[in-house]
């Protein structure tokens, strides 16, 4: 294995590079990168990656220069997830690797657009953003002429399993809980896209200061930023004044993160990366008080802006096009792309539009769209 000086540092339960199950194709160890440097570059550079920045996070691609995409949200996870695993003593490489690599999945038009094609796709298995970035950097990705796929090391491949409710090891065992760098990812994600989205909401005006001021947390918030700015917030412009709110507000959260899971893993008697995964609970987690606080602004998230009827309006009109592409490509196939094409026989047609068509970028399918209608 590649030894890493800096494994020196990290905590005994810590995922060590050294001590990786590997790869599903064996590979010989880079001199001075370790697996998950590796990784991390592979998704970085990998076609999927790119298209990230030309989909939907909350607004349409498009809608405004400011506003988050897929890309941006995911360069903040992947920061909130470094942040976070150094705190911890954890492996930052491998929290950033899966970090980097959680949303590639994604379709284009954000929710609504998986939730169409999880529609679309009712009789063949639906369709999971989740499962379809672990099928991106496992199978759909070119990048190397001696397999498909990136073939990216298992903890990595872990990591986007997150979701599952039981983790199976490559020697068939079962095990309950993935490492605590795939934990920490994903409260980054949580992280990240409440306090981008609040951002958004404000900066286009469908979400007002003055009714956030109603929730504990966000007026807690503004109460630290407030002294923290030396009472030079009030008089700022309201860019500078949510920005800085959220900017409390993220630390807020992390800390309480930090602090949490720290007491949380001390508490289980963790001492080995074998005892996070076969330890039923995860252990990176808020206070019992933040994730009620953390729950009310989502829920505002949810109420005031995700189902606006500028942000839905726009997205369903998207949605329709989506649908009328998808349904145009079942019927001529042979408009597929060349890569596409190759997959057809070994997973049917529908699982090869689904991916095509998940792999678009919202422009590009609204160019498809324009030349079916």
């Amino acid at each position: 294995m590649s030894s890493d000086p800096r494994e020196d540092l990290l905590v005994p339960y810590a995922q060590r590079a050294s001590q990786t199950v590997g790869r599903a194709r064996p590979e010989n160890e880079h001199p001075f990168r370790s697996c998950y440097q590796r990784d991390r570059d592979r998704i970085v550079h990998g076609t999927s990656f790119r298209r990230l920045d030309g989909k939907t996070q909350v607004f349409l691609s498009g809608k405004g220069d400011h506003y988050r995409t897929r890309l941006t949200h995911t360069i903040e996870v992947a920061s909130v997830s470094r942040t976070v695993a150094r705190a911890l003593g954890l492996n930052e490489d491998l929290a950033e690797a899966i970090a980097l690599a959680h949303d590639l999945g994604h379709p284009p038009f954000g929710h609504a657009g998986e939730e169409t094609l999880d529609r679309l796709m009712k009789d063949y298995g639906g369709f999971d953003h989740n499962e379809q970035s672990l099928r991106v950097v496992e199978v759909l990705e070119e990048s190397y002429p001696q397999h498909q796929g990136l073939n990216l090391s298992y903890e990595v491949l872990e990591g986007l399993r997150k979701h599952h409710r039981q983790l199976i090891a490559p020697d068939g065992t079962a095990y309950p809980s993935p490492s605590l760098e795939a934990q920490v990812a994903n409260v980054a994600d949580e992280i990240a896209y409440c306090s981008h989205d609040l951002e958004d909401g404000l900066a286009s005006g469908l979400l007002r200061q003055e009714e956030l001021g109603e929730l504990d947390l966000w007026r807690e918030s503004a109460a630290q930023a407030e002294a923290e700015s030396a009472g030079l917030l009030l008089n700022s412009s309201p860019r500078t004044q949510r920005k800085f709110i959220l900017r409390c507000l993220i630390n807020r959260e992390v800390e309480d993160l930090v602090q949490t899971s720290r007491v949380a893993i001390a508490s289980a008697g963790i001492t080995s990366v074998s005892t996070v995964r076969q330890h039923p609970e995860r252990l990176i987690s808020y206070s019992s008080d933040l994730k009620t606080r953390n729950a009310a602004l989502r829920r505002h998230l949810y109420q005031h802006f995700y189902r606006h009827p500028e942000v839905n309006g726009a997205n369903e009109n998207a949605c329709l096009q989506m649908e009328a592409v998808f349904g145009h490509l079942l019927q001529h196939p042979q408009q597929l792309g060349v890569h596409t094409l190759k997959r057809l026989e070994r997973d049917g047609l529908a699982r090869s539009v689904a991916d095509y068509v998940a792999g678009m970028t919202d422009s590009y399918l609204r160019s498809r769209y324009e030349t079916i209608a």
